[in-house]
């Protein structure tokens, strides 16, 4: 008998009742294990149905070719043999999967290095962009370093825009209108203290901007928090994808500044439009009075004019240094510009054209303007004041006032010209003029640190946020 599946004697045989063959017992078990059918059948086969087989136990006798001295050297030598070039085809295997593998390292080291030459190559075109300078005509300014670059003017019906905003705001402040009514008074502020502060999403807060009950802020790590001020509350948190570095809120629409180079306008919290037009960060926004123009300035050292209505970019100039921040005028037909250098340079809305510059002496960080039209305030990197900047001035006559403010991140006037709000790594003050005795007085300070800082409805209230993305309410306790 032999088995039907090794065919050889089996040990251990058993016959199958379905169909009377023989199978060595426990190759037959492993084979239902794993098929659960016969060999060479489809039917099914069951342990129960295997019928054990009584034989005699006999010695199985020895293969022939094992029974003599020379067989079994020619069966070692076969084996050897197989051994041999099975240990061949495995080393040649082996060298092919080397070469692959040397092949692949080798493209992929390529790949890196065209990656990391490309890399090089933008930042150092970038760079080279950042540093580009165009050399002065014959008749042009008196200052050999200057930049002399015809810079692009507004369309027609944005002058005429900005010409109407002019001339009915420029009356109404001859109006002097007094203060409104329920606006915060001195006693009022000096009672500010801090109610209230939430954990935002953003954990690199960069920029805010407030719109009546509610704020914005914006964080390097490409997250932006709507706030209620009143709620104290998050309302909804966008993930951007590239690093704020600045942001205003006009209307419906919040705008952010990034550190790509883009400028990105949200209207309801989708995205609308997306202008990529410095080569570098974005690093100042502002919008003009009328609503309908926003400005943006980055270290590419140029600044940019857009139809907030049409959602273009309508103009563009540029500087002999990078921005580093940006304010309209009240008015609307100024703005000013802040360098790295240390200089606020104040150009024409309509044209672009600079008609006067100023000199701070450090990187301005912070810049912006009094409602009364004559004043702007101004703090550099590094400093521990705020300087009062007069525009009907030139020189070191135009620095009207130096206040004693600590480190000033940033700054923001009341709507009426009374308080000037800055917050740093030292805290909160707010710096108030007094027209009357036509001087200042610091009516609060707390030690409540932060990068930005915008006041809230009627001056009532101040929000700051810090660095960890901390935002802060400050207001008189009820």
């Amino acid at each position: 008998m032999l088995c039907a599946l090794s065919g050889e004697v089996p040990e251990e045989p058993v016959v199958s009742r379905k169909t009377g063959t023989v199978f060595e017992k426990r190759l037959i078990l492993k084979y239902i294990q794993e098929n659960g059918k016969e060999p060479g059948t489809e039917e099914e086969l069951d342990p129960e149905d295997l019928l054990d087989v009584k034989t005699s136990r006999v010695v199985r006798p020895r293969p022939p070719n094992f029974t003599s001295l020379p067989s079994l050297l020619k069966a070692f030598q076969d084996e050897w043999d197989a051994l041999v070039l099975e240990a061949y085809n495995t080393r040649e295997q082996l060298s092919r999967t080397r070469e692959e593998l040397a092949t692949a390292l080798y493209q992929h080291d390529a790949a890196v290095r065209v990656i990391a030459r490309l890399t090089k190559e933008r930042d150092e075109a970038r760079d080279a962009l950042s540093k580009i300078t165009v050399a002065p005509s014959a008749g042009g300014a008196s200052n050999g370093d200057a930049m002399a670059v015809d810079n692009e003017g507004l369309p027609e019906g944005l002058v005429e825009h900005v010409n109407e905003v002019q001339q009915q705001l420029t009356q109404r402040r001859r109006e002097k209108r007094p203060a409104p009514e329920n606006w915060a008074t001195p006693d009022e502020v000096s009672a500010f203290q801090q109610t209230g502060h939430t954990d935002l999403s953003v954990s690199q807060a960069s920029s805010l901007d407030v719109e009546s009950e509610y704020a914005v802020i914006g964080g390097l790590d490409g997250k932006t928090d709507i706030y209620s001020i009143q709620g104290n509350t998050v309302e909804r948190s966008l993930d951007i994808g590239e690093p704020v570095t600045c942001t205003v809120w006009t209307g419906s629409k919040v705008i952010l500044g990034t550190s790509k180079g883009s400028v990105k306008v949200l209207d309801s919290g989708s995205e609308v439009a997306s202008f990529h037009v410095h080569a570098g960060a974005v690093t100042g926004l502002t919008v003009h009075p009328g609503g309908r123009i926003l400005a943006s300035v980055g270290v590419d050292k140029s600044f940019v004019f857009y139809d907030l209505e049409t959602l273009q970019q309508v103009s563009r100039g540029y500087t002999d240094a990078a921005l580093t921040s940006c304010a309209f005028h009240p008015d609307g037909h100024f703005l000013a510009a802040g360098t790295q250098a240390g200089d606020i340079n104040v150009f024409q809305t309509k044209d672009g054209v600079k008609v006067v510059n100023f000199h701070l002496g450090a990187p301005v960080q912070a810049l912006v303007f009094s409602e009364n039209g004559y004043w702007f305030a101004a703090t550099g990197k590094g400093q521990q004041t705020v300087t009062i900047f007069d525009l009907r001035k030139e020189g070191d006559a135009a620095k009207a006032k130096e206040l004693q403010t600590g480190d000033a991140q940033s700054l923001a006037w009341d709507r009426t010209g009374q308080y000037l709000a800055t917050v740093g790594s030292t805290g909160v003050t707010v710096q108030m003029y007094l027209k009357k005795a036509k001087a200042w007085s610091e009516p609060l300070r707390t030690s409540v640190p932060g990068t930005a800082i915008r006041w809230g409805t009627d001056a009532k209230s101040l929000v700051t946020v810090n660095k960890e993305g901390v935002v802060s309410v400050l207001k008189e306790s009820a």
